[in-house]
């Protein structure tokens, strides 16, 4: 069982938390959790999310963390700079190590590890390229201190980004902390596109990190992690060119170790300058796919939805309008039934199934631009499928007001992922990746 919330911890709420009969009843997280408590405990919970830190009662804070209702915000006295090592994986990037050793000068310990580039850049080098996981690898093995900080050559951090991580590891359940990774200033249309949509940016909302729900990863390119639970998992797997940092923050989640998305603080990533090397890099991320479907069964999908939904969505593009809403009106109205027993008004029951019905077309319309768009080119009428796939990201278009190279950049972002997912199931021989997950709503 997961130690309870260190004493000192103040609670945020998240953005979709909803409360109903007297806050003893919690609805909200991704994915959506019920969570009931009595009186005195939902009295508790209003003193911590009116600002009161947690003093007793932290084993429910601890259950309204996990179950992504709240996010912590840890007590002072965070472990020091001193007991940090960061560790620089880097290869023919000589510029782009010096800017980054140039904003960390106050670390008094790090490590480069040159990974076979042309130019030595560093004394600790692989005499060969052997990849990201392995330079990390070699970098924390190296290290003495209590936490490894990883930064990317090609990863700038911004000024004081390393302290609102390392609050975190005041929580003894917490094993990693992961920064938000923003694209890096530029000019031309993939440095603005990148700027809306970078492909390790996870947004501004923190989470607790876990696979299927809104942040299911955090990327390696700024990640500080235990040295413990580093040297117990064996680091990372250096079989896995691409997709190393999500297998080992799902190993740590495996082990029921706590990893912390925190968006305040900020680390710029570099993107790619050219159209041709940045669509390979968007290639290269869904070549992971299968390999980590493969060692992670259940936790990867391209999309995850109710049969309900697939079922409602599937009669619409098949032409039958009227069906797809009966269909959809008929599930949307079993869900009253199923919550007002739990003390869920049914106007919050009805929301959260108009809400699902929307995320569910949503992904779908994503899975086909990112996994299912070879099998629909057959045909006429499968063609337009993929044409009506391509509305979300219009849609998202005009509603920032970008142009159509952005709305192209988009739909190409999602295309060159899914070439990746395609080649890379074919090498492991597995469709895994390429098949949807159907869920029930379950409560606690």
């Amino acid at each position: 069982m997961t130690a309870p919330v260190p004493a000192g911890t103040r609670l945020v709420p998240d953005a979709s938390l909803r409360r109903a009969r007297g806050g003893q009843v919690l609805l909200g997280g991704s994915p959506v959790r019920l969570l009931r408590v009595g009186a005195r405990a939902a009295r508790l919970v209003d003193r911590w999310f009116a600002g009161e830190p947690v003093r007793d009662g932290g084993a429910l804070a601890r259950r309204l963390l996990d179950a992504g209702l709240a996010h912590p915000e840890p007590p002072a006295g965070s472990p020091e700079l001193a007991e940090v090592t960061l560790v620089v994986p880097v290869k023919d990037d000589p510029d782009g190590l010096a800017r980054l050793l140039a904003a960390t000068e106050e670390l008094p310990h790090r490590i480069v590890v040159d990974d076979g580039s042309r130019e030595p850049a560093a004394e600790l080098r692989h005499p060969v390229t052997r990849g990201p996981a392995a330079a990390r690898n070699t970098g924390w093995r190296r290290a003495e201190t209590d936490l490894v900080a990883f930064v990317d050559a090609d990863a700038l951090p911004e000024q004081g980004w390393l302290a609102p991580l390392l609050r975190q590891f005041a929580d003894p359940a917490v094993q990693a902390a992961a920064p938000r990774v923003r694209s890096g200033s530029g000019s031309g249309a993939i440095a603005r596109y990148e700027a809306d949509r970078g492909g390790l940016d996870l947004g501004a909302a923190p989470a607790g990190v876990r696979p299927m729900s809104r942040v299911s990863y955090v990327p390696a390119a700024a990640l500080v992690v235990r040295r413990a639970a580093l040297a117990e998992l064996g680091g990372f797997d250096e079989a896995l060119r691409f997709g190393e940092d999500v297998d080992l923050v799902w190993r740590l989640v495996g082990t029921g170790a706590v990893v912390r998305y925190v968006p305040g603080s900020v680390v710029r990533h570099r993107p790619r300058a050219g159209l041709r090397s940045w669509l390979r890099q968007r290639y290269d991320y869904g070549t992971s796919a299968a390999p980590l479907a493969r060692r992670h069964p259940g936790r990867l999908s391209c999309a995850r939805l109710s049969a309900w939904s697939a079922v409602s969505w599937a009669a619409l593009v098949a032409g039958r309008p009227l069906l797809a809403g009966a269909l959809a009106a008929g599930s949307a109205a079993v869900l009253p039934r199923k919550l007002r027993a739990h003390g869920v008004p049914d106007r919050e029951s009805w929301r959260l199934a108009v809400r699902g019905h929307l995320g569910a077309g949503r992904l779908l319309a994503e899975a086909v631009r990112r996994a299912w768009f070879p099998l629909l080119l057959v045909s006429r009428r499968t063609r337009a499928v993929l044409l009506v796939a391509a509305l979300p990201c219009a849609w998202e278009a005009l509603r920032h007001r970008r142009g159509p190279r952005w709305f192209a950049l988009r739909v190409l972002d999602d295309l060159a992922y899914g070439c990746g997912v395609w080649a890379g199931c074919a090498r492991e021989r597995s469709a895994a990746a390429l098949l949807p997950q159907f869920t029930g709503r379950t409560t606690r």
